[in-house]
């Protein structure tokens, strides 16, 4: 039977987590964990996430602060504002909702954060500190630290011994999750849209991470038998079945034929997603213990 993994249900349980680390350090120093969040113009999704983010804050007990600017904002007015962030010791999480409007370069505004504030782990201190192994004081990028921790849940701390193909090379994602999965002694291979005879480098894969954002790509007979799948894209097609003018959302891995061959499999929606904002939450906390000088959580 292939086990269908719930990220809702460990996503869960770091965000408990979180809450107890994050009342722990208010009791034991007198902090209490900031994230702030910053969002330029008025894209639906960009809102929808936004917004989930703040709730999700204030449910972990942070105190939580939303910017909504305007779409007309120049690069010197947000630039100014992320400054003030950085400079306010009773922020140490900083987010910068991505895209932003055509006319902003996100590059050096991403950049301009504070490396011990950037919880979403694309300072390029945090990239290199992720690439020569320093976990320890570094902040990872959400989603890849999230889909560790899953294969983690499933694999254990070390995995020695195990291949591991990640389909995808972005900054976002497979570069990073290429870099956990080293850290923990896989053996991996990035593998990519250039990379020749795709299907049989992902059959070589005890763990298979797609991140390619083309809808069901991965097919069974991409899939070594018994192999964990790490299904990483959100993609909406059509779903005439549903109704006129109706979607949904698939992953990259074609779901129901991978479960037949797949040993652990993560469903899209309702796996690797959930992970992101959990492990935002965790990137916050752990900011916060460490600008306390507090042993830090690990989750």
């Amino acid at each position: 039977m292939t086990t269908v993994i719930d990220g809702k249900q460990v996503a869960a349980s770091v965000i408990e987590a979180v809450k107890t680390a994050t009342s722990a350090l208010e009791t034991d120093a007198g902090v209490k964990a900031g994230l702030a969040v910053v969002i330029v113009g008025d894209d639906p999704a960009s809102h929808s996430y936004v917004t989930s983010k703040s709730r999700m804050a204030k449910e972990c007990g942070f105190k939580s602060i939303q910017h909504t600017l305007p779409a007309e904002t120049t690069q010197e007015e947000l630039a100014k504002l992320v400054q003030s962030l950085n400079e306010d010791p009773s922020i140490h999480g900083i987010l910068v909702q991505l895209p932003l409007p055509k006319h902003l370069n996100s590059e050096p505004i991403i950049q301009s954060i504070r490396p011990d504030k950037d919880v979403d782990g694309l300072h390029v201190v945090n990239a290199g500190k992720l690439a020569t192994g320093d976990l320890a004081t570094g902040l990872i990028s959400c989603t890849p630290a999230g889909a560790m921790l899953l294969v983690r849940r499933i694999h254990g701390e070390d995995l020695s011994g195990l291949n591991a193909v990640v389909i995808g090379r972005s900054n976002l994602f497979g570069k990073p999750m290429a870099q956990l999965l080293l850290n923990a002694n896989a053996t991996v291979t990035t593998a990519h849209s250039r990379t020749k005879d795709l299907p049989s480098v992902a059959r070589t894969a005890d763990i298979l991470v797609a991140a390619v954002g083309q809808p069901q790509m991965v097919k069974a007979e991409w899939i070594k038998p018994g192999a964990t799948v790490i299904d990483v894209g959100i993609n909406r097609i059509a779903a005439p079945e549903r109704g006129e003018g109706k979607s949904r959302l698939v992953g990259d891995v074609a779901f129901a034929e991978a479960s037949d061959v797949a040993a652990v499999i993560t469903p899209v929606p309702g796996g690797v997603g959930p992970m992101t904002i959990a492990m935002l939450m965790a990137n916050t906390v752990i900011a916060a213990h460490r600008a306390a000088g507090k042993p830090v959580p690990k989750f």
